[in-house]
């Protein structure tokens, strides 16, 4: 006779993406088999989306390695951890020692910034190596948002958040909340906080060139031709100052300089970039300036092009002008039980200290460019890259012209991953070392709690046991240092030693309690494991600034932002005909990886091409069909779809697709459909922050006989 199975709940959080929504789970015999949200969160509410509901999955998942992995050929063997650590740091230090310290490259991917381990040991595995060869995904994302915040705040991640709670205009730019629950914004459960804006009377205006789930559900949608969303704001500024609706607070240097900066950007200008009216510019910043608290927010659409950083200033400047800077229902500052910007656990930044070895380009916060990596390792000459170490990142996928870095990593004379999937990078890794997943460590979020709408802190333990034989992310990491070192000699002063040894071995929540102890909100580790729902630390406070600030005033001209205004000038507008690529995410994918999920990929295709039908009939395509998508560096056969969502002269392909390459190694029987949408993008079109220019990439779409689109 068996026993009756055991059932129990407990608290979990997805972090998975930046919503960091509270869970409640069920688990029967030690197995998760329910997965809800946690209503009694003070930030989500008890929201969760379709990618929280599938956090059991990754767990589960046959495709995830659960033991070390050494390629041979191409073939996988699992392998001991003492053998895997011993081969990683043989391979780093072999590099180094034959090349120096540049020869190494290191690459962060996002879901670094969702595991505490990482953000309190992987930071100081990167910094070990001293190399000027670091990477990550801020240089595909948030680099223009990082550089403007360092150039007018003092500070790479003080950053304003939109008061959505309170808000009564919230105009959003090149940003799909309803799909990605925030980013740069910790906003779960969205779709009811505009219920409320609604009910209170408020209004969202969407500016963007695809009707996305948010322009939908808007007062106000306008469609913008890719990459001219620079125009369109530097024209709101223009109104502000033509029409004396401008009220800046008084800690402000260089609004003369805006002033003079923005008086050739008319709205009229705007009209012939953007392809909207000149008369609804003037209308939109009337009522922008005039609402009872407004909040302008800028996301992916607006920094992941040639203009990014002009956008994401002109965003602040609009917020600053208005008086809606540091204002309920404007932009506020948030009050974290860790500050970490306040605290200096994140450092202030730095850029152009020093610069790429074959480009030139500058550096920001210590890292470079990743659409700089293919080139540095392929160009012969003293600091080669000539070996990767890549920590939960899948830059083939993700950064641009992903199929000549796939080319360019297979002449590697070493790789190591720490990764839990055999993915489109990592297959060219030598070792891959796979830490535990979430469900299996605590968690504390670090970051998320800078950026989010509503002040809480929460700390979650571990949901399952740490499996026999198993490590933690932050102890691969320690391990990998403390062996590469040795390996190489190093031979800094016993005291630095000891110092580094014990930081790295205390655990994360170890640091997370010593961090909250030198807070000033009072929260500490016991009460945090006392309420595991969070704590509700109130809505973001106003009248911060200036004594906030990372220093004494805002800088509203910064130097760099306002001489790029020049390019943007000679910038010419789309050829007629042209065509403009931009990418799209959904609320069912996370970023390149998940579309292996039976849960997730359920229903409709969401791979295709996105393209107006009048652009499909004047080149004579039929919608379903299959076509040749083409840019200067890459071709992709993908199936296109009609749809009036998309504006004329602009086509769109998901982020993070394309999976079918040969190592590639997936054992579920799910079909996987779509392309890289980065065997397009161009690594010689940038940002002048060195942000990857995603959006507005010129392509021409034929039909597979036809040479020409």
């Amino acid at each position: 006779m068996t026993g009756m199975p055991v059932v129990e709940k407990k608290l979990g959080v997805c972090n998975l993406c930046e919503a960091i929504c509270g869970l409640e789970l069920t688990l029967t015999d030690g197995a998760v088999t329910g997965i809800r949200g946690n209503p009694d969160d003070p930030l989500s509410r008890g929201h969760i989306c379709p990618k929280g509901t599938a956090l059991a999955d990754i767990h589960a998942d046959p495709d995830r390695l659960r033991r070390p992995v050494r390629r041979v050929g191409d073939t996988w063997h699992e392998i001991g951890w003492d053998e895997a650590l011993d081969l990683t740091a043989d391979g780093l230090a072999r590099a180094i020692t034959a090349g120096g310290r540049d020869a190494l490259a290191v690459y962060l991917g996002n879901p670094n910034a969702h595991s505490l381990g990482s953000l309190t040991h992987g930071t100081a595995l990167v910094k070990s190596f001293r190399t000027r060869n670091k990477f990550s995904a801020t240089s595909v994302d948030q680099l223009p948002h990082q550089l403007v915040a360092y150039l007018m705040y003092g500070h790479q991640l003080f950053l304003p958040i939109p008061d959505i709670d309170r808000t009564s205009y919230f105009l959003v730019l090149g940003a799909n909340p309803m799909a990605s629950n925030g980013s740069l914004m910790t906003v779960p459960d969205f779709p009811a906080r505009l219920r409320e804006l609604d009910e209170r009377g408020g209004r969202m205006v969407v500016i963007d060139p695809r009707r996305t789930e948010t322009a939908k559900v808007a007062g106000e949608h306008h469609f913008v031709r890719p990459g001219t969303d620079a125009h369109l704001l530097l024209a709101m500024l223009h109104v502000l100052y033509d029409e004396g609706l401008t009220r800046p607070p008084s800690y402000v240097d260089g609004l003369d300089v805006v002033e003079r900066a923005v008086v050739s950007f008319t709205p009229e200008l705007a009209e012939q970039a953007t392809g909207i009216p000149a008369d609804e510019i003037r209308r939109i910043t009337r009522e922008f300036a005039a609402a009872d608290g407004a909040a302008a927010y800028g996301r992916v659409g607006v920094s992941t092009h040639a203009f990014g950083t002009v956008c994401q200033w002109a965003v602040q400047l609009l917020n600053l002008l208005t008086g809606n800077l540091d204002r309920a229902g404007g932009v506020c500052f948030t009050s974290p039980a860790i500050d970490a910007v306040g605290t200096g656990l994140i450092g202030k930044g730095h850029h152009d200290l020093w610069r790429s070895r074959v480009r030139g380009l500058a550096e920001f916060g210590g890292e470079l460019p990743v659409s700089v990596l293919r080139e540095e390792i392929e160009t012969p000459g003293d600091g080669q890259v000539r070996a990767l170490l890549t920590l939960a990142g899948n830059p083939v996928s993700s950064t641009p012209d992903g199929g000549a870095l796939d080319r360019a990593l297979g002449g590697l004379d070493f790789m190591a991953a720490v990764d839990i999937y055999v993915n489109e990078t990592t297959r060219h890794a030598d070792v891959i070392l796979p830490p535990t997943t979430a469900l299996e460590r605590d968690h504390y979020d670090l970051v998320f709690h800078l950026l989010a709408v509503r002040n809480t802190a929460r700390f979650t333990p571990a949901v399952l046991p740490k499996p026999d034989g198993a490590m933690h992310d932050w102890e691969i990491y320690r391990e990998i240092v403390l062996r590469t070192q040795k390996r190489l000699g190093a031979r800094a002063p016993l005291k630095k030693r000891i110092v580094q040894r014990v930081r790295l071995s205390t655990s994360p929540t170890r640091l997370v309690a010593l961090l909250l102890r030198r807070g000033g909100s009072g929260v500490t580790m016991k009460e945090l494991r006392a309420h595991p729902a969070g704590i509700d630390l109130g809505p973001l406070r106003a009248g911060q600034l200036p004594e906030r600030m990372p220093r004494d005033r805002v800088d509203a001209a910064p130097e760099l932002v306002v001489a790029d205004l020049e390019r943007l000038r000679e910038a010419p507008v789309p050829a007629a005909g042209e065509l403009l690529l931009i990418g799209r995410r959904h609320q069912r994918d996370c970023n390149s990886w998940m579309h292996n999920s039976v849960r997730l990929t359920k229903g409709k295709p969401r791979h295709h091409l996105l393209m107006h039908p009048d652009d499909l009939a004047s080149r004579g395509l039929a919608d379903g069909a299959t076509v040749s998508v083409s840019s200067r560096v890459g071709d992709v056969q993908v199936e296109v779809r009609a749809t009036d969502d998309m504006m004329r002269g602009v086509v769109s392909l998901p982020h993070g697709y394309g999976h079918r390459r040969e190592g590639v190694r997936l054992e579920r029987a799910v079909d996987l459909p779509g392309v890289s949408i980065n065997d397009l993008t161009d690594a010689a079109l940038l940002d002048v922050s060195g942000n990857a220019a995603f959006n507005g990439v010129p392509v021409r779409v034929s039909a597979l006989s036809s040479t020409s689109g």
